[in-house]
């Protein structure tokens, strides 16, 4: 892909071309509402490029890693007990013992991932399994590069294939509703979230292109809920048939309670939930910590062991016991504690880069107080992984600056089973989230040299 991206900056010599592209760029960002919390949600001036071959091996591994991850979620649903290395809330317990009605508890979800082309390494830090962003961000990126004056001198060198992912939403969507439902019939779709996060322009692409295929669909807050006679509304929009959750569990129970309208109508299953509340257990940062543990290799084949090795980096649950590490038994806080330039401290349960220490940045003492914060509530510790770094463009008053930018590779899962495109962000921070207040998403193009 190196000479794909040396031909794509050589042309962006062109100062006048360059210009146009940033100025065409800039109009689109702001036609589709491609911001997030009130910047634009890009500011670099290549796509991502890569190639059918890498793509086929990405797809591979995916399919691979959710096999685990189907394996665990089952041992968690059978067996209590099991279920406790994912250190849920008391709450949580409770509510993953309802019976969804549907198989896949997360429909749609994505891995965070991080790759070094040169060597063929992947490594998984989180899956979001609860309420994956980006999909419609990518696709309207995708339209917004693909236009430009630069992508159109590339496409005369290169072909060029785009990435779709917001349809495989609506399709496990609809897929979902009917194995709810037990027919085909098109819901009406409720996307519940609360109105002031700064995704609310990806509630309203998707709003819109539901809209757009003929499903009825509302925004709503799920403080505005009502529950009667077996139907869920909310505010005046009428009954809705298939909730879109976009809004975390645990602040939809922190702020409106477990007896709330919209959960107690999941839980009678008078409406259909996507990702319902056994979602939790596989979006638990703990679910890697399983993953990788060795009490739990009897789940696994030699090829989903060799898997789990090969892309879950180690990682356990921070509490007092003994483990291991690279083959040797260890004391795991100790450990912890004299490994810091090598670990990650993160929250079971938080989002957008919240509560993560890197043990390389901080000093002794902020570290020994991570820790002590690590065994006080939830949290995982995960060995450090290497971040893959390429060169992104931006113009800079007028003249083009390219730098390299750490970036990560987020792929949207279908059904449980397969990949439907992916999010790349770029970022100069050592935390690459846009959530987090810094860099930038691109969209992903396949390309090959006509």
């Amino acid at each position: 892909m190196l000479d794909a991206i040396s031909a794509y900056h050589d042309l962006l010599n062109n100062e006048q071309l360059a210009a146009d592209s940033q100025a065409m760029l800039t109009d689109q960002l702001g036609r589709h509402g491609l911001v997030f919390g009130g910047r634009a949600l890009c500011t670099v001036l290549r796509p991502r490029l890569t190639n059918h071959e890498r793509h086929a091996w990405l797809e591979q591994r995916v399919r691979l890693l959710m096999r685990v991850f189907a394996k665990t979620y089952a041992a968690a649903v059978a067996s209590p007990e099991f279920r406790r290395q994912f250190m849920l809330a008391d709450w949580e317990e409770v509510l993953v013992q309802d019976e969804p009605g549907v198989r896949n508890p997360s429909p749609t979800s994505r891995l965070d991932t991080f790759i070094i082309d040169a060597d063929g390494e992947m490594k998984l830090t989180e899956y979001n399994a609860e309420t994956p962003a980006g999909a419609a961000y990518g696709d309207a990126l995708t339209d917004a590069f693909i236009d430009l004056p630069i992508m159109r001198a590339f496409a005369r060198r290169y072909a060029i294939t785009p990435l779709p992912s917001r349809q495989g939403v609506l399709h496990v969507l609809l897929a979902t509703y009917e194995e709810f439902l037990g027919r085909r019939e098109l819901p009406r779709i409720a996307i519940v979230d609360w109105p002031d996060v700064p995704t609310v322009t990806e509630f309203e692409m998707y709003r819109d292109y539901f809209h757009s295929r003929g499903i009825a669909c509302v925004i709503a807050d799920p403080r505005e809920a009502e529950y009667h006679n077996g139907r869920l509304s909310f505010g005046d929009s009428g009954p809705v048939d298939l909730i879109y959750k976009r809004v975390l569990i645990h602040e939809l129970v922190e702020q409106c309670g477990i007896d709330s309208p919209m959960v107690r109508a999941v839980r009678d299953r008078a409406v259909c939930m996507a990702n319902g509340f056994r979602c939790k257990m596989l979006h638990k940062k703990a679910s890697l910590a399983v993953l990788s543990d060795e009490r739990n290799a009897h789940l696994f084949t030699d090829a989903e062991h060799s898997a789990i090795r090969a892309h879950v980096p180690w990682t356990r649950t921070v509490v007092e016991r003994k483990t291991q590490f690279e083959g040797r038994d260890v004391d795991l806080v100790p450990f912890i504690q004299t490994h810091r330039e090598r670990l990650v401290l993160k929250p079971n349960d938080d989002y957008g880069g919240a509560g993560i220490t890197l043990g390389w940045t901080v000093d002794d003492a902020a570290w020994g107080e991570a820790i002590a914060r690590a065994v006080a509530a939830p949290h995982i510790v995960q060995e450090r992984v290497r971040i893959p770094y390429e060169p992104y463009p931006s113009l800079v008053d007028g003249t083009v600056q390219i730098v390299d930018r750490m970036l990560d590779t987020a792929p949207f899962v279908s059904y449980g089973e397969y990949m439907e495109g992916y999010l790349t962000r770029l970022s100069t921070a050592a935390l690459l989230n846009v959530t987090a207040g810094g860099g930038s998403t691109v969209p992903t193009f396949l390309v090959e040299p006509r």
